[in-house]
């Protein structure tokens, strides 16, 4: 079972551009579909919770948080951004905590990561195990046309101290994704290189039903978003899906 090592490189640039603007993106979507229907200061875990983002926004609305990541540098960054947060390094394929939680999320396509429907499935049971009775389980996916769409391209960033440069891939085929980078970082008046490759596979909806149903989750929904109107339909037109669920 391969490691998540490769985030740690990756952690200060996700941080610095990545992490907050998701945050408020998908924000108002956890309001609507958990939140809402939470009680005050309920415990939440956040699976897969990278740079801590998430974690403070919930923390600063009065929630208990746990964030577990598998990348012990994407965890320092967290820990800073929710000092009051709770931090676990665990593997979302492994983990296993007591059923404490009356919601568990899973953001930013973080799931994509994992890159096989039996894994996939395991990470469903895992959650499961660690959910309280009745409680909701919400993540969002990259579907296959925000693949197409967004994922065969370059781009950059460029600022004093760093550069990096990114080329994104997507193999039909094989339904799997290919995040490339190169950052250039300035280090103690040196610059140094460092390149990594991130992966991901796109999932059909009817197999992430049929993985949650296979793990016990009940009331399974699933929706596309739209900035104008909110909450819609999901259909294979849509560039992202958002999953809500529960644990009978």
């Amino acid at each position: 079972m391969p490691s998540y090592s490769d985030y740690d490189r990756f952690a200060w640039v996700y941080n610095k551009h990545w992490g907050k603007d998701f945050a408020q993106q998908v924000l108002p979507i956890l309001e609507n579909l958990v939140l809402r229907h939470l009680p005050a200061k309920a415990s939440i875990l956040d699976l897969c919770c990278g740079t801590g983002q998430i974690a403070r926004a919930l923390i600063g609305c009065g929630y208990q948080v746990t964030g577990l990541d598998g990348s012990k540098e994407m965890l320092r960054f967290a820990r800073e951004n929710a000092p009051t947060g709770k931090f676990i390094v665990a593997d979302a394929r492994s983990f296993k905590l007591p059923d404490v939680y009356q919601a568990i999320i899973s953001t930013f396509d973080s799931l994509n990561h994992i890159m096989t429907l039996e894994e996939l499935t395991r990470v469903f049971r895992n959650v499961y195990a660690a959910l309280q009775q009745g409680g909701p389980f919400f993540f969002d996916l990259n579907m296959e046309e925000g693949y197409k769409t967004c994922w065969n391209d370059n781009f950059g960033i460029a600022e004093e101290d760093h550069v990096c440069v990114t080329r994104l891939n997507y193999h039909p085929g094989e339904r799997t994704a290919q995040f490339d980078t190169t950052i250039f970082y300035l280090q103690e008046g040196e610059w140094q290189r460092s390149d990594l490759t991130l992966l991901q596979k796109c999932y059909l909806e009817a197999e992430v039903q049929s993985a949650l149903a296979a793990a016990g989750f009940i009331d399974i929904r699933a929706y596309a978003y739209d900035e104008q109107i909110g909450l819609t339909e999901l259909t294979k037109e849509a560039e992202r899906a958002f999953f809500i669920c529960r644990k009978p």
